[in-house]
């Protein structure tokens, strides 16, 4: 059951993560919030295209999950079972680099979410 709850916070704060990407590549200026608030306002181009390749990894990481945890995909089992410590050391690399960047909207938002994503990624790959 806790493998199921997981998922289901897992798979929020990943959606949560990939609309904030589209919104960045949509043209929001919400710049300031991500990537070390490097390009405040608006995305230029070339990180609205990252974005963009953001939700793609996002999108990946949420499939896996959800089809090691049943929910989806449920053939996908045996790879999902060794895919998941990828998204393990994905959300750990981001909670390290969101609890170390220079910006305070980083560290106050996006520390949290990806503190979160690791506890729920860890929780479902040894569950």
């Amino acid at each position: 059951m806790y493998i199921l709850i997981a998922a289901s916070v897992f798979s929020t704060l990943i959606g949560i993560v990939i609309l904030f990407q589209l919104a960045l590549a949509a043209g929001m200026p919400w710049g300031s919030l991500a990537m070390g608030g490097k390009f405040p306002g608006k995305y230029p181009p070339v990180m609205r295209l990252a974005s963009i390749f953001q939700v793609i990894i996002l999108a990946l990481l949420a499939s896996v999950v959800l089809s090691k945890s049943g929910i989806i995909f449920t053939d996908w089992n045996s790879v999902a079972d060794s895919a998941i410590w990828f998204v393990v050391t994905f959300s750990a690399l981001a909670t390290v680099l969101n609890f170390i960047t220079r910006s305070k909207w980083e560290k106050r938002i996006w520390a949290p979410v990806s503190l979160l994503l690791l506890i729920t990624s860890i929780a479902i790959a040894i569950g």
